[in-house]
């Protein structure tokens, strides 16, 4: 078992979401650490833990974000952070699942996350690095975050579905 750093230059966790029923808004988070336990030769055995800083959030519009951030939605001043734990790693018809806890606004729901492993290899530092791909999609309401606006037309401002994405580039150490 080797524990890795991410490199958060080369990784990302990001998200989409409908906008009036039709239109994808998409954003990212830009500061977040890692805690990865990796056994290259058995995934199973891995294990990962996230903190992400809820007030990191970037759609691109200022006006938006700062209302994610507000009591309306992540009430970044009360829930300062989100957070994901493993609990397994199970080979899967396509990659892998990767299990575990995911804490939103306080509540913690279990999540599985399709998880591809894209290999990896010697950096021209001498650092191993491992690559890794995950999706999943989660039900924002299941985690408290409810707000939204009725629509004229028929339903609803935002999406109660979320899509998530994430991109890792895993650093071990020199040696």
């Amino acid at each position: 078992m080797t524990t890795y750093a991410i490199d958060n230059t080369h990784s990302s966790v990001s998200f989409s979401v409908r906008h009036m029923m039709f239109a994808k808004v998409r954003g990212r988070f830009g500061s977040f650490t890692t805690e990865l336990s990796l056994d290259a030769n058995d995934l199973s055995k891995s294990s990962v833990k996230a903190t992400i800083d809820a007030a990191s959030i970037d759609t691109g519009v200022a006006d938006r974000d700062n209302h994610l951030r507000s009591a309306d939605f992540f009430d970044v001043e009360k829930f300062p952070t989100l957070t994901f734990a493993s609990t397994g790693v199970t080979k899967s018809k396509d990659g892998y699942t990767l299990n575990g806890d995911l804490t939103i606004h306080g509540v913690t729901k279990p999540v599985s996350l399709e998880l591809e492993a894209l290999g990896g290899g010697k950096d021209p530092w001498g650092n191993d690095r491992q690559l890794f791909s995950a999706k999943t999609s989660i039900s924002r309401s299941d985690f408290g975050l409810t707000w939204n606006q009725a629509l004229e037309a028929g339903g609803v401002l935002v999406s109660d579905k979320i899509e998530i994405e994430v991109e890792i580039q895993a650093v071990g150490k020199a040696g």
